[in-house]
């Protein structure tokens, strides 16, 4: 499910600010996950979602 804070430019609306979840401000992109573009990083969590 997509994450109901980003913008329509995929932007995190709550980045900067105190109430930003912990879990958001922790995570760290990597190519592992991410790929090298928006449709590559859903595909990826995608497939790690059906995994687990």
């Amino acid at each position: 499910m997509r994450c109901i804070q980003l913008d329509d430019r995929n932007l995190c609306k709550l980045f900067g600010k105190p109430e930003r979840p912990k879990v958001c401000h922790n995570f760290k992109a990597c190519p592992d996950v991410c790929g090298d573009n928006n449709a590559k990083a859903l595909e990826n969590i995608l497939e790690l979602e059906r995994l687990t």
